[in-house]
Parts: C-alpha cells; structure tokens; sequence
C-alpha cells in the first residue's frame, strides 16, 4: 500500500512516516500542499494524509483540486482545529476522515485502514483464521482445531492484532500502541510477557507453533507447515 503524506511538522511526519512504515505502507512526504498535489495528481496512491494548514496551498485547497480532477483518492485529514464547523467543512471539501491532533497512531492507522477497504470496497470479516486457529470478532470465541482457548481481553485484543497482521512482523512499539494505546517505553518488557503468555495458550499444546519471535525486530503470526 503507497500513502502520499502532506504534512509541514516534521516531528509529527517523522512520527507517521516511521508508525506507517513499520505498519508495511510505502510513504511519499511532501511539506508543501502544492508538492504534494502534484504527486497525488500523476502517482497511483491507495490513499492520502493531508493536514490543513500548510505553508503556500493549505490542505483543504488541496483535496478541493483533487476533487476537482475527478481523483477520487481516499483522503484523511489531520488537523489542530476540533470545532464541528471546521470538521464539517473538512468533509465538505471532499475529505474522507477528520483526526485531530494530538492523536495516537493505533488510531490513525485504524481509520487509514477502514478508508482504503470501503475504498476498495472491502467488507469486515466476522472471522479471522490462520491454519487451525480461529477467532470470533463478535463473540470473541478463539479455537485451535477442537480446542476452545480461553484469553483475556489483552490477549485476545494481542491476538486479533497478530492475526490481522499475517505474515507480517509487527515491532513491539506497534503491539504497545495498538494494544496498549499509549507510547512505548522501551524499557518495559510487558509485550514480551504478553506475547509468552499469548504462545502458552495458542501454541504450547500443539505441533506446528504459529507465533514466532523475530529477534532484534518483533513478532509475526505464520504457519510455516
């Protein structure tokens, strides 16, 4: 996935371009409204994160001119301004999604997410399995073949994020976000007591274990069978 992102704080970008990255998403910055305009105008992006104020075209110029040229690029604005006025013109403009700042990544790449799947329109799984591992995301009822596993609402929240993460490593300042929402404290070692645990459960009585330790790196959920 190729997100073109159009934000002026370098500390913010900085802090999206890395969350976005280690989520798997290819990232275009630009600083200017009209650099980035430009790249959305003649680059294939499966979406954009446009804040408003932007030195030179602001943000809302800039999904304006888009709208204009029929891109129909799914657009997700970043913003100081909380008022309903502001969020309603966001809209108007032809934004897709409306984040404040200050806001936390999990968040962000929540909504990014749900943006590109009615894009493509993509419904939400009920279920989701990996090999013989099953989980319920209504009833939160999780299965490895026959066997019911019980999990606490970490765990599972743990899990269900592995398992949307196939095959994918996720770093444990992802998990920590995402699960724990809040910012990770490298010195904490809650995830990997988490994810030992989560492994007792899911993996410990059966032959072929599904979540693997990446050292140096972070966890991914897999069958390798």
């Amino acid at each position: 996935m190729r997100i073109v992102l159009i934000e002026d704080d370098i500390k913010i970008a900085t802090f999206v371009i890395k969350g976005l990255k280690e989520a798997g998403y290819v990232v275009d910055h630009f600083i200017k409204g009209d650099e980035g305009l430009s790249a959305a105008q003649v680059e294939s992006y499966d979406a954009g994160i446009i804040d408003i104020m932007l030195p030179g075209m602001d943000g809302l110029s800039v999904i304006d001119e888009l709208r204009s040229s029929n891109i129909n690029l799914p657009v997700l604005i970043l913003s100081a301004k909380r008022s309903v006025d502001d969020r309603v013109k966001g809209f108007n403009t032809g934004g897709d999604d409306y984040l404040t700042k200050p806001f936390a990544l999990s968040e962000l790449l929540a909504r990014l997410q749900a943006l590109i799947r009615r894009a493509n329109h993509i419904v939400e799984p009920n279920n989701l399995s990996v090999h013989d591992l099953t989980i319920d995301i209504r009833t939160r009822k999780v299965m490895r073949g026959e066997k019911k596993i019980n999990l606490q609402p970490r765990e599972f929240s743990l899990l269900e994020y592995l398992m949307r993460n196939e095959n994918r490593i996720v770093s444990k300042s992802m998990i920590m976000e995402h699960v724990w929402d809040y910012n990770f404290d490298p010195h904490t070692n809650v995830v990997e007591a988490r994810v030992c645990k989560l492994r007792d459960k899911v993996d410990k009585e059966f032959d072929i274990p599904l979540i693997h330790t990446i050292r140096g790196v972070g966890y991914v959920l897999k069958c390798d069978s």
